[in-house]
């Protein structure tokens, strides 16, 4: 799924109401069927609603609602912000329609005017739509405030009021929605998580935009979805051996810390890699022998740190570092001899971004191509710290594009900056991988991927969707409590045969 901005949206329903030979207001009426259709699925026709517009397109959405709502005999209460706003044009055409059915619009001047809300009331957010370019104020704010305050069940009619589409509402008031009922796409905002709070459930309505408009425009972000990663995945043919599916290079472990290694390796190997070898302190030998017997194992002459990595690179394909290393002196050392002599591709995670942050100038040495994989506070140890998610994600492009590096910045809608300016979210994954241990599972997953060979590129993509795409497998096994990082490796079997 493409992710378009709100003017690029506005363009696509133009094209829409041009190449399709129907009005605005017929598309308004499309996108409000849809809402009662929606509403009649979820038995919330019973209800007694409270519908509150401003003057705006946003507002005549909830005006149609209201109309189509009456004529199913529902319970219906309308009221309308008194802003100095002049009405749209279309919201004018509603507000007559509607006025037909001998309906009655209360304004709203002054917080006196807000309608008590029973406990079964149902309120519909039909104030500001995704043109919002600046934060509600006044009267507005109020009752934004107001409905949060009374915890009613919230329906937002295609993005909740206040929250802007393309940038941080962070500080703002916005509406707290029990659902957002949006239409055709995605907003980037629903994808940060700052906006979790304020959404609630989403529901794309598909309410027939010119699917061919998509291949007039450049879009910079994508939701990967499962026909986009199966396109990326390569069957295996039948006449191949382990050479076939390269060898990689795990850099991984500390003393208390070998469980980081352990669950890497298990990723690389059930990412399908050829051959595998892990470098880790000599204490974690028996551990790592007798936990992945099919790993290879190579030791540091310390027995609790990795501190020299002068040996023989040539024959890895691709190298992984990071996982539980620690990060004294002589391990900094360690990995700036790695990317000093090193220059494929590397996969760097954890300790290994900790350490680079300690020392920026190591940032320069980094081969082109490689995956940086840090979560929120890592990124913001690394770069500096943000403001908002919003700027984090800008920043994460900006260094992409500097270093020439692929940025994986994880969270519920991990988000995946390339080099080359297109962008992804990923669309598996849950909070029961909100655990210690799902990060070096990763680590191992496009460690295995890129030796195989996938392109970087291909790699990020396709592991980050396997990954989340495991962990939702997990937690309907076993609940996202109780799933534990060591079952996102187990269940990446399935989610190779589920594409």
């Amino acid at each position: 799924m493409q992710i378009l901005f709100a003017d690029q949206i506005r363009q696509w329903d133009a094209y829409t109401i041009k190449h399709q030979h129907i009005s605005s207001l017929d598309l308004m009426e499309r996108a409000v069927t849809k809402c009662v259709t929606w509403l009649e699925s979820h038995e919330f026709l019973h209800r007694h609603f409270f519908i509150f517009c401003g003057k705006g397109n946003n507002g005549g959405d909830g005006l149609a609602l209201a109309r189509l709502l009456k004529e199913r005999h529902c319970t219906v209460d309308i009221f309308m912000t008194s802003s100095e706003s002049a009405c749209s044009a279309d919201f004018e055409t509603n507000l007559e329609r509607l006025r037909k059915t001998n309906s009655h619009v209360a304004p709203l001047a002054a917080i006196a005017d807000f309608p008590l809300l029973p406990t079964d009331a149902l309120v519909i957010d039909a104030l500001f739509g995704s043109g919002l370019n600046r934060p509600v104020d006044d009267i507005t704010a109020s009752l934004v405030n107001y409905l949060n305050e009374a915890k009613r069940t919230c329906i937002a009619v295609d993005i909740p009021s206040g929250m802007f589409a393309d940038q941080s509402s962070k500080g703002h008031p916005v509406i707290n929605a029990t659902y957002t009922l949006t239409f055709q796409c995605l907003k980037l905002a629903f994808l940060m998580p700052e906006s979790e709070k304020h959404l609630g459930q989403i529901k794309v309505l598909d309410i027939g935009l010119a699917p061919e408009f998509l291949e007039t425009i450049d879009t910079r972000y994508v939701l990967m979805e499962k026909e986009m990663i199966a396109a990326l995945y390569q069957p295996r043919r039948a006449f191949t051996n382990k050479g076939s599916f390269g060898h990689a290079l795990l850099v991984a472990g500390g003393y208390g810390k070998m469980g980081a290694a352990v669950l890497s390796v298990k990723g690389a190997l059930q990412s399908g890699v050829g051959l595998l070898t892990c470098y880790i302190p000599a204490c974690g030998y028996t551990i790592m022998q007798i936990t992945n017997p099919e790993a290879m194992v190579l030791t540091d002459d310390d027995e609790k740190n990795i501190t020299s990595l002068r040996m023989d690179l040539s024959a890895y394909a691709a190298v992984g570092i990071g996982p539980g290393m620690g990060t004294n002196a002589k391990t900094v050392d360690a990995l700036e001899h790695l990317l000093d002599t090193f220059h494929k591709p590397l996969v760097i995670d954890a300790d290994a971004l900790n350490m680079i942050a300690k020392k920026p100038e190591l940032l320069k040495k980094i081969p082109p191509d490689s995956i940086l994989t840090p979560h929120p506070k890592e990124f913001d140890r690394l770069f500096g710290e943000c403001a908002n998610d919003f700027n984090r994600m800008d920043l994460a492009q900006q260094k992409a594009t500097a270093l020439g590096v692929i940025i994986v910045l994880k969270g519920h809608r991990t988000f995946i900056a390339m080099s080359t300016g297109k962008h992804f979210f990923n669309s598996t994954g849950n909070a029961g991988m909100a655990t210690g241990g799902s990060g070096d599972t990763l680590t191992g997953i496009l460690t295995g991927l890129i030796a195989q060979p996938y392109s970087p590129a291909h790699a990020v993509c396709l592991g980050v969707y396997l990954h989340g795409r495991a962990g939702d497998l997990a937690a309907a096994a076993k609940s996202q409590e109780a799933m534990t990082a060591g079952d996102i490796s187990g269940f990446l079997g399935d989610a190779f045969k589920s594409l």
